[in-house]
């Protein structure tokens, strides 16, 4: 599938993907994310890989579109942690 990443255009294989992956470990996820071959991995990583361009010279949005339309399947960025209320933690201790 050709697609454009970073104004360069980019003929790109699902298998070809899966392959780039194969033995990289996955960085934490903190924004969006895709899964290949079980394992998911922040889509800037895996743009880094199979574009073997800097993170800073693409989007996730770009990468999110590429992968969906090579069929793997994206994930939003996970929920934040509500705050915690200071006054609980007051509580347990007694204070």
């Amino acid at each position: 599938m050709r697609c454009v990443i970073a104004r360069f255009p980019f003929d790109l294989i699902k298998s070809e993907v899966e392959q780039s992956m194969d033995g990289i470990p996955p960085e934490p996820v903190t924004g969006v994310s895709v899964t290949i071959e079980g394992r998911i991995y922040p889509v800037m990583q895996v743009g880094e890989v199979i574009t073997r361009q800097n993170r800073r010279d693409f989007t996730s949005f770009e990468m999110r579109r590429a992968l969906t339309r090579l069929g793997f399947t994206c994930h939003d960025a996970p929920q934040a942690e509500p705050p915690r209320d200071a006054r609980a933690d007051e509580d347990a201790f007694g204070w």
